[in-house]
């Protein structure tokens, strides 16, 4: 068995410091990489692809709404034409970067409420997977398991990963419980570390209502930007080897 851990990097904006890329880029195999919307500037991106070249980790484009005081995390109703030209862009910014950080970009991974919103909004979505596909068709797309997204992608001709989070609550239906509610974010390295090696022997988890709830995913998310999200994520990945599940990214 194996599988892909991801982790949100690059956020740092200037004097403001978001997570511990380092220390991350030594435990994921999957980075996925502001690209200067919802977070991050240019060295500092430019400074965490280069360590990701270094570990060999894979590389994608953390696109957004366009929102760096929000965080990315305020809905927004962007026109078809805004937002296709926004996600080229960002994946644009991050191949040049990338490209002088000896690397490349393999996929994209929507961020906050655009991949929230995009996950069932057909509209947004066919604006995001157009966008995609003509900068680069040859992208793979992460997206929520079991959201109606990933069969829209799929039609359109992408290739794409379904991905489960590993310190996000679920309900009953599969989706994520919004950070507004209480125990929508989840802390404890060991709980978390136990989920995820159900994920990923069984194809399930325990919904915040205790009923168990199917997902089938081919990578892991921990938040960069989550209380202790290094320990989480080393706690994952050290509890997903030693039962013999190989974490490998997913393109290379």
């Amino acid at each position: 068995m194996h599988i892909d851990l991801n982790s949100d990097l690059g956020e740092s904006l200037a004097a403001w410091t978001m997570g511990d890329d380092a220390a991350m880029l030594a435990i994921v195999s999957s980075a996925n990489v502001a690209c200067g919307f919802h977070a991050g500037d240019a060295a500092g991106i430019l400074k965490t692809l280069r360590a990701a070249a270094e570990r060999g980790v894979a590389v994608g484009a953390h696109v957004a709404y366009p929102d760096l005081a929000g965080f990315g995390r305020r809905n927004m109703d962007v026109a078809s034409a805004d937002l296709q030209a926004d996600v080229v862009y960002q994946i644009g910014a991050l191949q040049g970067l990338a490209k002088v950080a000896g690397t490349r970009v393999t996929y994209v991974k929507p961020h906050g409420a655009l991949y929230n919103t995009i996950a069932h909004d057909e509209r947004q979505a066919r604006d995001v997977i157009q966008a995609i596909r003509a900068i680069d068709p040859q992208l793979v797309l992460v997206a929520l398991a079991g959201a109606p997204l990933v069969d829209w992608a799929r039609e359109a001709g992408l290739t794409v990963v379904a991905e489960a989070f590993a310190d996000r609550a679920y309900t009953p239906q599969g989706t994520l419980v919004s950070r507004r509610e209480k125990g929508a974010v989840l802390h404890d390295p060991d709980t978390v570390a136990a989920r995820m090696l159900r994920l990923a022997r069984e194809g399930v988890l325990e919904a915040i209502d205790g009923s168990l709830v199917r997902v089938r995913a081919d990578s892991i998310c921990v938040h960069g930007d989550s209380p202790g999200a290094v320990a989480m994520a080393r706690q994952v990945r050290q509890v997903l080897e030693q039962a013999g599940v190989t974490v490998q990214a997913f393109v290379k």
